[in-house]
């Protein structure tokens, strides 16, 4: 159940990564509302990242389980 939620995070991330990423003028990137694409950009890369870490933390308690 728990692995499942954390694929749809990680779905909502990559979406929203996308999503700003669109948003983002490339001749401009730090002015107005491409600065907070940005920002957006950013915050999304984050959560991606500590989303994989906890599904790879579950995966190493769950074949620790597994070996004891």
């Amino acid at each position: 159940m728990m692995k499942n939620l954390i694929l749809v995070f990680i779905l909502i991330s990559v979406g929203m990564l996308i999503f700003n990423a669109f948003l983002i003028d490339f001749d401009n990137p730090l002015v107005n509302e491409s600065l907070v694409a940005v920002i957006g950009v950013f915050s999304s890369l984050c959560s991606f990242l500590l989303l994989l870490i906890l599904l790879l933390s579950l995966k190493i308690k769950r074949l620790k389980k597994k070996g004891n």
